[in-house]
């Protein structure tokens, strides 16, 4: 959808009169079956105008790339188009991937059992309860355990990324420089890694404002080179 905002390829409106209410009257409803209204007068459901979406970005990525598309981009289209069609089928069939599925049974199932109200406390708390990041309190984690959650990427694979930047972005260069030079960084960010160099008067800025400018190809080499942080700003400089 970036992509395809930053080539004008948005062609169907699709702006919500009252973005604000319209949000939380589609979240607050999980049949998934209110409407809200468009500035064009038109009313759709979430789910429509998902599909919406998903059909303007299956043309953008055909015309745009055909049979060379990358997996990711078609892995990405063809869950898009599974999920949406469940969704309107049935929200319960979406609920090892989707979190409205998944926190529905949750909550239907507790409160069957406990003969509760939808107003109760204690279902509250288990909504909390969900979000809990602690392997032993989260059920989240514990759905996982019992194999009821479909996952995307391996524990191998999550422990990685958190060391191994993505080579080409400018991720890779933010996160090598905080590996590298961590004790010089002062701040990170989206757009600039800023730098607190011993002898220097004021704080030395590397702005990083392309998303695919900063990957291992362009500066994996200088950083290699570079033993300190103000090697590399040489480096920089002089390239």
């Amino acid at each position: 959808m970036l992509a395809m905002i930053e080539d004008r390829a948005l062609h169907t409106d699709l702006a919500l009169e009252r973005p604000v209410p319209a949000l939380q009257a589609i979240s607050h409803d999980p049949s998934l079956r209110t409407t809200v209204a468009l500035r064009d007068g038109r009313r759709l459901t979430g789910v429509q105008a998902q599909w919406a979406y998903l059909e303007q970005a299956a043309a953008w990525v055909d015309d745009r790339f055909g049979a060379d598309a990358d997996a990711d981009t078609v892995e990405v289209l063809q869950r898009w188009e599974s999920v949406l069609t469940r969704l309107e089928r049935d929200p319960m069939e979406c609920a090892r991937e989707a979190r409205l599925g998944r926190q529905a049974a949750l909550l239907n199932g507790f409160r069957d059992r406990e003969g509760l109200p939808w107003d109760a406390p204690r279902l509250g708390l288990i909504d909390l309860q969900y979000s809990d990041v602690r392997p032993e309190k989260g059920l989240y984690h514990r759905l996982l355990a019992r194999d009821r959650i479909e996952r995307v990427v391996t524990d191998a694979q999550a422990a990685d990324a958190v060391e191994q930047p993505p080579e080409d972005t400018r991720a890779y260069f933010r996160g090598r420089c905080l590996a590298k030079y961590g004790q010089d960084v002062a701040a990170a960010s989206w757009d600039s890694v800023i730098f607190d160099l011993p002898g220097r008067d004021s704080l030395q800025r590397v702005p990083m404002l392309e998303p695919l400018r900063g990957g291992r190809d362009s500066v994996g080499d200088l950083i290699d080179a570079s033993d300190t942080a103000a090697d590399l700003m040489a480096a920089l400089a002089a390239r």
